[in-house]
């Protein structure tokens, strides 16, 4: 019999929630896994994060996804849009994981398959990402995904006294029909012209 997966939308957290939330975050940060945080966050640092990503979620500006697996949490990512006038069509992609003992069931997939259909659902035009540069599988993911990399900062991601890259990739959603693309001319607003040299 294959486990029952859902994927839940939460707005609101029940202690429930926050406990299972802790736990997946806890045990994937305790195997090193690269989501954010160098050591495994105990449940008020946790919280606090829910907190902030839930009122972010109420406001419109970011949604959660979470991998319920037989009524636990499993997985988790979410889209967190821009925050200024200029970036509020895209976002961000952040602390995609799935806790240890669910690997293996494509659970990061459907949390990010659902990740990019409730982006381009709520207007979202451009989707970006980080990842650690040695996290080959998550990449490799990414771009199944559709996403690719635009670029590379080498040696930025401290790990103690370890550096990785930083890649950066993005993934478009579409646009609406009367948005201009106007790359990189050199007029319209804020454009400043090339200095000749001597």
């Amino acid at each position: 019999m294959s486990p029952r997966i859902e994927i839940h939308w939460p707005t609101e957290a029940d202690e429930r929630l926050r406990a299972g939330v802790h736990r997946m975050i806890h045990s994937v940060v305790e195997l090193g896994g690269a989501v954010g945080w160098l050591t495994p966050p105990d449940r008020a640092e946790t919280d606090r994060w829910l907190d902030e990503v839930l009122d972010r979620a109420r406001a419109g500006d970011a949604a959660l996804a979470l991998a319920i697996l037989d009524g636990e949490v499993a997985a988790g990512g979410l889209w967190r849009r821009g925050a200024t006038d200029v970036f509020r069509h895209q976002a961000e992609v952040q602390k995609v994981m799935a806790h240890p003992m669910a690997r293996g069931l494509g659970l990061g997939r459907l949390v990010l398959e659902a990740l990019i259909d409730d982006a381009r659902t709520n207007g979202i035009e451009v989707l970006i990402l980080g990842a650690r540069g040695n996290n080959h599988g998550a990449i490799e993911l990414y771009e199944r995904l559709g996403f690719r990399e635009w670029g590379r900062l080498p040696n930025a991601i401290e790990v103690g006294d370890e550096r990785y890259d930083d890649v950066k990739m993005f993934l478009e959603l579409g646009r609406p029909p009367h948005v201009i693309l106007r790359g990189s001319p050199p007029d319209g607003p804020g454009s400043s012209p090339r200095r000749r040299r001597p």
